[in-house]
């Protein structure tokens, strides 16, 4: 759709009025059901399988880059999302930064929570599905979050990603910023890793249709509005970032209960 019309309802239909239709259907009434599905694919003999301790917890690893905090603060909102859902742990990281502290220290980049592990591309293989976020470059994600995907060779290689859901979530500075194709241009990475994107759609209920304010966002995935670097997320940008984060565990509970997917693979790549 274009950026004029989007993808708003038809006049012919019930207006989505804001008395009763500001909270978004609640997840829990979504039809995640698996009932009827067969768990078993023909594909399974030729990606990960994944299952073995089914007392642990899934984990979605929420792998971000963030240089004023903007899609940092979204990424703990996400965090809280999923962790919200029984069964299922958030674990937050970020990917390693490429500039110089010098160029940092230029640009009046506050210092990073140490708190937060930054993450080899060993370790994704640990992961149950994917969150990644980043702020955009003139339509497509930062250079810090492209080159950490170009580490991840040796994972192509062994396609030890294939079948593992993820999604984006990320900021812009302005509206025509790139909502939407800074989002879009990532889905590449997933293709060639054979990763399972997982969009929001319009889940989110009336918030995604709402435009008496600036709001991030997207069917994507949630986004925030940077502005110049000082403007703050919205409780609306924040509770979006936070239905993203219990859909996708919603998600992967239902995918991880459904399929034989294991951490190995069913046979050598030869």
């Amino acid at each position: 759709m274009g950026k004029g019309g989007g993808c708003m309802p038809s006049k012919s239909k019930a207006s989505l009025g804001v008395s009763d239709r500001d909270a978004p259907i609640p997840l829990s009434e979504r039809s995640i059901s698996t009932e009827g599905r067969s768990p078993e694919r023909s594909v399974n003999a030729a990606i990960p399988v994944r299952g073995g301790d089914s007392q642990r917890k899934l984990r979605i690893f929420i792998v971000f880059y963030s240089m004023y905090r903007h899609v940092e603060t979204l990424a703990r909102r996400i965090k809280k999302g999923v962790d919200g859902v029984e069964g299922v742990e958030g674990v937050l990281y970020r990917v390693p930064e490429i500039l110089t502290p010098e160029v940092l220290e230029q640009m009046k980049v506050p210092p990073k929570d140490d708190g937060i592990p930054v993450i080899s591309a060993e370790e994704m293989v640990e992961a149950d599905g994917f969150l990644f976020g980043f702020p955009t470059r003139f339509g497509s994600m930062a250079a810090q979050m492209k080159a950490f995907f170009d580490s991840t060779g040796g994972l192509w290689r062994e396609q030890k990603l294939a079948g593992v859901p993820a999604g984006f979530f990320v900021s812009t500075g302005t509206q025509g910023g790139g909502q939407e194709t800074t989002a879009w241009t990532a889905i590449t990475q997933l293709a060639h890793h054979g990763m399972l994107y997982v969009p929001i759609g319009y889940t989110f209920g009336a918030g995604m249709f709402g435009i008496d304010s600036i709001r991030g966002g997207s069917p994507y995935g949630s986004g925030v509005f940077s502005g110049d670097g000082t403007r703050e997320p919205t409780e609306t940008e924040l509770a979006l970032a936070e239905h993203q984060g219990k859909y996708m565990a919603l998600v992967v509970k239902r995918f991880a209960g459904t399929s034989s997917f294991a951490r190995n693979k069913v046979a050598a790549k030869t």
